[in-house]
C-alpha cells in the first residue's frame, strides 16, 4: 500500500480537474474510400453524468472489440495536451480525442499504472495508455495523426470503474493510492509503442505483470522470443 503521507502530497501537487466531461455516440466517419464507424465525436455533457462499470451513460463505441470493455470503461485526456496541438496542427474544440475527461493536472508522464482517484462519487482506476489508431486520422482529415499522436506520447490514458457513481465538469481528480512499481502511462505508451525493442525495459514491465492489460503481456512476451508485433492495421486502417 502506498505511504499516506506520499499520496497526500502527490494528490496536492497533481491538482488534479476535470475540465469537461463528454460523451458520443456512435457515427460514421470517411476513411480512404469506405466508411468506418466511430465515437470519437463527443460532445461536453453539462450537469452530472452517470458512470457504469461500463462508462458513461450515453457514451458508445463503434469497434467494441478494441475499444470500451470494463478495462478500458473511460478515457481521460490531458488538457496540457492541447495547446500543442493547437502549436502543430490549429487550434482544436474540446473534446477532439475522443475523450470522456478532459483533464488539467494530471498527464501521462504523472500517472502510474494501477493508480486510484475519486472523482465526483465515482473511484477510477488507471489500467493503460490509449493506443491511437487510425479513426484520429478520419476524424481530423489528417493522415498521419494517429502515428503523430504515437510518437509524441499525447496518447491519453484508460480506467476502469472500480465504484459506480457521478462525475461532472469541476471535480476534483483526487489521488487514493498510487502502486509502489512506478510504471507511469508514458513508460509503458514507450515500451509498448515507440521502443518496441527495447527488451531490457520489456523484461522489467513483465516483472510487474499483474499490472499490465493482458493482451499486453502476451505482445510483450512474444517480443522476448523474437516476435516483433505489427503495427501497421492500427495505425493506418
Amino acid at each position: 500500500m502506498t505511504d499516506p503521507d506520499s499520496v497526500e502530497q502527490d494528490a496536492a501537487a497533481a491538482n488534479g480537474r476535470v475540465l469537461a466531461v463528454s460523451v458520443g455516440a456512435v457515427r460514421p466517419l470517411a476513411w480512404h474510400g469506405r466508411t468506418v464507424l466511430s465515437g470519437i465525436r463527443k460532445t461536453p455533457v453539462h450537469g452530472p453524468v452517470e458512470v457504469g462499470e461500463l462508462g458513461l451513460a450515453g457514451d458508445e463505441q463503434g469497434d467494441t472489440k478494441h475499444h470500451g470493455g470494463p478495462d478500458k470503461a473511460v478515457l481521460l485526456y490531458p488538457g496540457e495536451h492541447y495547446p500543442v496541438w493547437a502549436g502543430e496542427i490549429g487550434d482544436l474544440a474540446t473534446p477532439s480525442f475522443g475523450e470522456n475527461l478532459t483533464t488539467r493536472g494530471v498527464t501521462e508522464a504523472d500517472v502510474v499504472v494501477g493508480s486510484v482517484y475519486a472523482v465526483g462519487s465515482v473511484v477510477l482506476q488507471v489500467t493503460q495508455p490509449r493506443r491511437p489508431c487510425f479513426k484520429q486520422a478520419a476524424f481530423h482529415g489528417i493522415e498521419d495523426m494517429a502515428v503523430r499522436a504515437q510518437r509524441s506520447g499525447r496518447t491519453g490514458f484508460y480506467c476502469r470503474v472500480l465504484r459506480p457513481g457521478h462525475l461532472r465538469a469541476g471535480d476534483r481528480l483526487e489521488l487514493l493510492d498510487r502502486p509502489e512499481h512506478g510504471i507511469t502511462a508514458a513508460e509503458l505508451h514507450r515500451v509498448m509503442n515507440i521502443d518496441r525493442r527495447d527488451l531490457p525495459a520489456a523484461r522489467r514491465l513483465l516483472e510487474h505483470s499483474d499490472a499490465l492489460p493482458d493482451a499486453w503481456v502476451g505482445v510483450l512476451r512474444k517480443r522476448l522470443d523474437g516476435d516483433l508485433d505489427d503495427q501497421e492495421q492500427r495505425l493506418h486502417g
